[in-house]
């Protein structure tokens, strides 16, 4: 495999034409952080409509992984990539779409709540069309911030605080917050890096049963460490394992409860279990 320097897409405006879930596929993908390889081999498919989780222990290249699938992974200065990742077909990193529609088509959920601080709620939900170059009538902009919040499972709870500043809200409050303001540019994938890592146990299950009622309309990637979490919410998964001065590879890939079950890898197993990671 040859290591090739990610080179930058040209810029693109508008809104996509399709916003029904895509699928997303790597092949053979490694990446490198300037001469250390984090990542070798790598194959997936993660199927519309569902949910996968990527699990392992830390270190072995998950959150890497997923930050290929939008193309944030070039953002690190002497990042590189070799292989593929395909967006309903579509090469992203050598193929046509520019860099801004592919990172609007793949949402992205980071670990830690961050609503922009001196943005009202309804502010932060509008915040990425504004920083997509999206506009919007002002009509228009009432019926998009309750679309988002109500499938972000919010509205209910903020209608009567949209003028509240949005680091009002509690944490879990918050992160879906954040969800309503990556689903305001319609993407067609939502890639979650440990979302409810910093979250208590009932704001945790309120991200969760928003995760489950968002997979029907977008495809969903999380990192996660909680192995109760990825049986709960996820449909496929992958198994992530890096060996000692070795790159991490995938070890096992398929439905979840095959691989919390009956895992064809005995690492597989002893992960989930809780032997080791």
């Amino acid at each position: 495999m040859t290591m090739t320097e990610i080179a930058p897409a040209p810029p693109g405006t508008g809104r996509h034409s399709e916003s029904a879930p895509a699928a997303l596929e790597a092949r053979d993908v490694a990446c490198w952080f300037g001469t250390n390889n984090v990542l070798a081999n790598v194959s997936l498919v993660m199927r519309p409509r569902e949910v996968t989780a990527l699990i392992g222990p830390s270190g072995c290249g998950k959150s890497t992984f997923l930050r290929t699938l939008n193309r944030m992974h070039e953002l690190v200065p002497g990042a590189s990539l070799a292989g593929e990742i395909l967006l309903d077909g579509t090469d992203i990193y050598r193929g046509s779409l520019p860099t801004t529609e592919i990172r609007r088509r793949v949402g992205m959920v980071f670990q830690k709540p961050n609503p922009f601080p001196a943005m009202t709620v309804a502010e932060n939900v509008l915040a990425g069309l504004r920083l997509s170059g999206i506009r919007t009538a002002r009509d228009e902009r009432r019926t998009i911030i309750e679309r988002c919040l109500r499938r972000a499972g919010l509205w209910e709870e903020v209608k009567d605080r949209l003028g509240d500043p949005g680091r009002a809200l509690s944490g879990g409050q918050q992160q879906r917050l954040c969800i309503a303001r990556a689903l305001a540019v319609e993407p067609q994938v939502l890639l979650m890096d440990e979302p409810c890592s910093a979250l208590d146990p009932t704001s945790t299950r309120r991200v969760e049963e928003t995760i489950l009622e968002l997979q029907e309309t977008v495809t969903v990637v999380i990192v996660t460490h909680n192995m109760q979490q990825a049986q709960r919410i996820s449909r496929n998964c992958a198994f992530f394992l890096a060996g000692a001065n070795q790159p991490g590879r995938i070890v096992e890939t398929g439905d979840t409860e095959k691989l919390f079950n009956d895992p064809d890898d005995p690492r597989t197993l002893d992960y989930v279990r809780g032997r080791f990671g």
